[in-house]
């Protein structure tokens, strides 16, 4: 089964407007959407979706409706995208990414490492996560200021990906880090790359949907909890997060889109969570909050 996108080409300005629909539209499920700048003398954009071949027909649909307002002039094209393993293709080229006091980079750009960097080695994989993206970049940094300002004995990595965000926790500190993700490719990659860090032990890797694993029970509850996740996922689990939050825990939320944060920190408020602070990274937010019992 191939991958396309279905896209329409227009201004700049026209396309940040769609890109906001589509974000209404599509925000919330497994889709990407983007924008991007194909003429820049003559102000020519293109705003797209992707999707497997087997979804088009509904999403096309979808658009359809979306645009039959303000953008029924403009013509929905498609593309077959090529096999590509685009996280690798991503990559090539890329700088090493600073967080805080993380740099995570390529075995390629091990000489720009500093002294006094905690550095984490990530390649090309098959699991989301090599610090490029705003999501985990966001977390990093949030990670390394709460872990230098707060007393954290225990932490929870919720749906791991590439295992970088478990890995930032344990070389900031050496205390025990469960890292969890429901696919067990993810959970896989993510431990060969703490190994390949040199974290033999230290973090405990689990297969698990949510929070549905005895694993919780065993390692939490927890004094930081993160999770890059999705904002649609994060609001529903709300209230079990925070019930595996410590008193005075910290929480690190991701994978959310700027028009996303207000619902989210609204979700967390109402299971007891209080907003420390939000940070934007190339459209992307980045959340901290705190449990509201035992606050110091």
């Amino acid at each position: 089964m191939s991958e396309i996108r279905l896209y329409v080409s227009t201004t700049e300005a026209r396309a940040t407007e769609i890109l906001d629909l589509m974000t209404l539209c599509f925000g919330e499920e497994d889709l990407a959407i983007a924008t991007t700048e194909v003429d820049e003398t003559n102000d020519v954009w293109e705003a797209s979706v992707y999707m497997m071949t087997d979804e088009e027909d509904e999403i096309r649909v979808r658009l359809e409706d979306l645009f039959a307002v303000d953008f029924a002039d403009l013509a929905i094209e498609r593309e077959v995208l090529p096999d590509i393993d685009w996280i690798a293709k991503s990559l090539e080229g890329l700088k090493p990414v600073r967080a805080g006091r993380f740099i995570v980079h390529g075995s390629h750009d091990r000489d720009k490492v500093r002294v006094n960097d905690l550095a984490i080695e990530i390649e090309a994989g098959q699991a989301f996560g090599t610090g490029h993206h705003g999501t985990t970049a966001g977390c990093l940094e949030v990670i390394d200021e709460v872990v230098r300002s707060r007393k954290v004995r225990n932490a929870l990595d919720l749906g791991t990906g590439s295992g970088v965000l478990a890995i930032a926790v344990r070389k900031l500190k050496h205390i025990p880090v469960l890292a969890t993700d429901i696919d067990p490719v993810a959970v896989r990659v993510a431990r060969e790359n703490a190994r390949s860090n040199g974290l033999i032990e230290g973090i405990e890797f689990r297969v698990a949907p949510g929070f549905h694993s005895t694993a919780f029970g065993q390692y939490g509850p927890f004094d930081l909890i993160i999770a890059n996740i999705l904002a649609r996922p994060l609001m529903k689990m709300a209230p079990q997060l925070a019930a595996h939050l410590g008193p005075g825990g910290s929480v690190i939320l991701s994978g959310i889109l700027a028009s996303q944060r207000w619902k989210v920190i609204a979700a967390y408020n109402g299971a007891g969570l209080a907003h420390v602070k939000t940070i934007w990274r190339n459209g992307w937010v980045t959340i901290h909050l705190r449990h509201g019992r035992g606050l110091l």
